[in-house]
C-alpha cells in the first residue's frame, strides 16, 4: 500500500496552496520551493499546466499513479461528464469519507484509521482506504475505537452540515453517505477538465 511519505510542506509551496490540511509554512513562504523558487518566473506550457493539476489531484486524495489512471479510465468508461465522475468517485473513497464525516482532521490520518481497523462500513471492519463507499452504507468508529483521543480531538466542534452529501449521527459516532457529491458541492480547488484533457492526448 504505497503512498507519499515525503516533504509535505514542500508539495503544497509548490501548488501554492493548503492541499495537506493546515500548512504555516505557506503563510512565511508564499513561492515555490527551491534554491530559486523566490525569482522564478519561467512560463508553464500547456501541457506542464494539465500535468500540475494531475499532480495536485492525486496529492490531495493521496492517490499514486497507476490508481489514478486506472480510476480516471473508469470514469472515462461511465456515462455523463467524465472529470465531475472521477472527482465523485475519489470522494467516496473510504479514507476520503473518514476524513469528510470529521472522524480524523486529514486524510493521511483518516487512512491510518482504516488501515488500522478503527472503521466499519454496515456495521463490518473494512481497512482497504481506497474502498468505495456506495450511497446509503454508513460509515462508523469501531465501538472499541470510539474513545480514541486522535477521534475525538478531530470531531471536537467539526462542522458536518459544510458536506451536504454525508449525515453525521453524534449518538453512534457514525455517518451515511446520502448520495455521491455535486461538483458544486466539492471545496478541493481542482481543475478536473485539465486532467481529462491531459489522458486524452
Amino acid at each position: 500500500m504505497a503512498r507519499y511519505i515525503g516533504p509535505k510542506s514542500r508539495i503544497a509551496r509548490k501548488f501554492g496552496e493548503a492541499i495537506f490540511g493546515a500548512d504555516k509554512v505557506l503563510s512565511k513562504r508564499n513561492y515555490p520551493p527551491g534554491q530559486h523558487g523566490n525569482n522564478r518566473r519561467r512560463k508553464t506550457s500547456e501541457y506542464g499546466i494539465m500535468l500540475a493539476e494531475k499532480q495536485k489531484a492525486k496529492y490531495t486524495y493521496g492517490v499514486l499513479e497507476k490508481q489514478f489512471r486506472n480510476m480516471f479510465e473508469k470514469a472515462a468508461s461511465a456515462s455523463g461528464i467524465t472529470g465531475e465522475i472521477l472527482l465523485q468517485n475519489l470522494e467516496c473513497r473510504l479514507d476520503n469519507v473518514v476524513y469528510r464525516l470529521g472522524i480524523a482532521p486529514t486524510r493521511a490520518a483518516a487512512r491510518q484509521l482504516v488501515n488500522h481497523k478503527h472503521i466499519c462500513v454496515d456495521g463490518k471492519v473494512v481497512n482497504i482506504a481506497s474502498f468505495s463507499v456506495k450511497p446509503g452504507q454508513i460509515v462508523s468508529v469501531r465501538e472499541r475505537s470510539k474513545s480514541l483521543e486522535v477521534i475525538a480531538d478531530a470531531l471536537a466542534g467539526f462542522n458536518h452540515s459544510k458536506y451536504p452529501w454525508i449525515e453525521w449521527d453524534e449518538a453512534t459516532k457514525s455517518g451515511k453517505l446520502l448520495h455521491k457529491p455535486e461538483r458544486a458541492d466539492i471545496p478541493e480547488n481542482i481543475k478536473e477538465q485539465l486532467i481529462v484533457e491531459l489522458y486524452s492526448k
